[in-house]
């Protein structure tokens, strides 16, 4: 796990955060939320692209590592690469989860369980608010 820190680039104080972002994308983002299940955009998006930050606009996952986990919120089996995402340990409300965040920006995008598919194993569940979707043209 890596808990290494972001650019000073992206150093931002709430309130330039506030200023990128809607109240739900901050509360998210900034202050490691969590949407409802079920409620966040991009759970049934199905069209080929590719999942950015959406604070930063880093690419975090490819739309062909997406899969219907059933659990409400939008899932991915694997990063778009080695060093899109960064791990931290999560000990929020009496649980044990490795949480998710961009590894440019510090972000918070959700927590990885290890009950996905294959090939790894891995399921990555988001917060459709914290991604944008680019669709291929």
């Amino acid at each position: 796990m890596s808990d290494s820190k972001p650019s000073d680039q992206w150093n931002l104080s709430d309130d330039e955060w506030r200023q990128r972002l809607t109240p739900e994308q901050f509360q998210v983002t900034r202050q490691h939320g969590t949407e409802r299940a079920f409620t966040g955009p991009w759970l049934d998006e199905k069209r080929s692209g590719i999942f950015h930050c959406i604070a930063c606009d880093a690419p975090l996952f490819e739309s062909t590592t997406k899969y219907e986990s059933g659990s409400g919120w939008p899932s991915f089996f694997k990063p778009i690469n080695d060093h899109a995402i960064s791990e931290h340990q999560d000990e929020s409300f009496g649980m044990r989860r490795v949480e998710i965040r961009c590894a440019r920006c510090d972000s918070h995008v959700g927590h990885v369980f290890p009950d996905g598919p294959n090939p790894t194993g891995l399921r990555y569940c988001t917060n459709g608010v914290a991604l944008d979707f680019k669709p291929k043209s």
